[in-house]
C-alpha cells in the first residue's frame, strides 16, 4: 500500500459512497492466536476529522483498494481523540488483506453509520454490559464513554461479564486490568475451561451473569456476542427480572452496505444499517426470527 497521505475531502463532499482516507497509525495483536488486531486510524485529511462524530455502537466501512470493504464497530471511544480504533478479526478477503498491512499504509473510510447504544436512556440507571469474544468491540467504545466521557455520576452501577474461550482470546487485556483497579465499574472475566494461572471466574457467560446476578431494577443491559451465548443469557435476564425493553443487543454482523442501498441487511421490514444495528429485544420481537 502506498504510504502517501492524499487529502481527498475535497472531491468526497457528502458522496456516502465515496470512501476518507485513513492512515494506519498504530497495530496491536489482541489474542495470543494473532486473528485478532486492533487498527488505530488517523484522519489524512483535517476537515474530515473535523466533521467526523459518533457514538457507541456505530460502525464504519473500511476498504482495502483492490480487496473490497467490509462494516466493522467502532471500538474506540468518542472521548479518546486523535485516532479511531477498529478490532478485526482475520476471516476473509478484506480482513486477510488488512492484516497484512503496516503503520503508515492508507485504507477507506465510509460511516459513521447506523444507530447508536441508548446512552441517554441509560442515565439516571445501572448499566449492565455482557460479551463474548470478538463482539466486545462497541462493548468497548460504551464502557469507555461511561466512564470517561465527564458523565460517570449520570449513571448508576456499572457491571461487566465478558468471556472468551480461553485467556489468549480475551481482548482489551490493559483496559480490563485498569477497569478492575477502578471502585466505579465492576468487571467480571470468565473463560470457559480452567487453564494454568487464571485467578478469575470459570464457566460460559450466562451461567457466570446468573451468579453474579446484576439488579433488573432501575437497569438497561446490552449484550453483545456469538448467537448461542444471547441466546442462552436471556432465559438468564429474564429470571433475573430484565423485561425486554430493557436489553439491547447489536445485529453489526448482518451489515453490509452500510447505507439501506443494498438491501442484504432486511430483516422483515427493518433495514439493520439504517434501523440499527442497535435494537432493544423488544424491538427484535417484533420482526420475523430470521435475524
Amino acid at each position: 500500500m502506498s504510504a502517501v497521505h492524499e487529502c481527498t475531502c475535497g472531491h468526497r463532499g457528502e458522496n456516502p459512497y465515496l470512501p476518507m482516507s485513513m492512515v494506519i497509525q498504530r497495530i496491536v495483536d489482541e489474542t495470543d492466536d494473532r486473528t485478532i488486531k486492533s487498527f488505530d486510524l488517523a484522519f489524512a485529511c483535517e476537515e474530515d476529522a473535523e466533521r467526523f462524530c459518533f457514538s457507541p455502537g456505530q460502525f464504519c466501512e473500511l476498504s482495502v483498494f483492490g480487496k473490497g470493504e467490509a462494516p466493522f464497530g467502532i471500538a474506540s471511544s468518542p472521548t479518546e481523540k486523535g485516532f479511531l480504533r477498529f478490532t478485526i478479526k482475520k476471516a476473509g478477503v478484506v480482513t486477510s488483506a488488512l492484516h497484512s498491512l503496516v503503520p503508515g499504509d492508507v485504507i477507506g473510510l465510509r460511516g459513521p453509520l447506523g444507530n447508536c447504544f441508548p446512552l441517554e436512556r441509560m442515565k439516571g440507571k445501572d448499566v449492565v454490559v455482557i460479551g463474548g469474544g470478538f463482539a466486545f468491540t462497541t462493548l468497548r467504545s460504551l464502557i469507555v464513554y461511561l466512564l470517561e466521557g465527564g458523565e460517570r455520576d449520570q449513571y448508576g452501577k456499572i457491571t461487566v461479564v465478558y468471556g472468551a474461550r480461553n485467556p489468549g482470546l480475551l481482548m482489551y487485556k490493559e483496559d480490563l486490568a485498569a477497569w478492575e483497579e477502578r471502585d466505579d465499574i465492576e468487571v467480571w472475566q470468565t473463560i470457559d475451561r480452567e487453564a494454568p494461572g487464571w485467578t478469575r471466574k470459570v464457566g460460559f457467560v450466562p451461567a457466570v451473569v446468573e451468579e453474579v446476578a446484576p439488579s433488573a431494577e432501575n437497569a438497561i443491559a446490552v449484550i453483545c456476542g456469538p448467537p448461542i451465548m444471547i441466546r442462552f443469557t436471556l432465559p438468564v435476564m429474564t429470571k433475573l427480572g430484565f423485561q425486554k425493553e430493557q436489553i439491547y443487543t447489536s445485529l453489526e454482523n448482518r451489515m453490509k452496505c452500510g447505507i439501506g442501498k443494498c438491501g442484504r441487511c432486511n430483516v422483515g421490514p427493518k433495514y439493520v444499517c439504517v434501523d440499527g444495528p442497535v435494537f432493544s429485544m423488544a424491538e427484535l420481537e417484533e420482526l420475523p426470527p430470521e435475524y
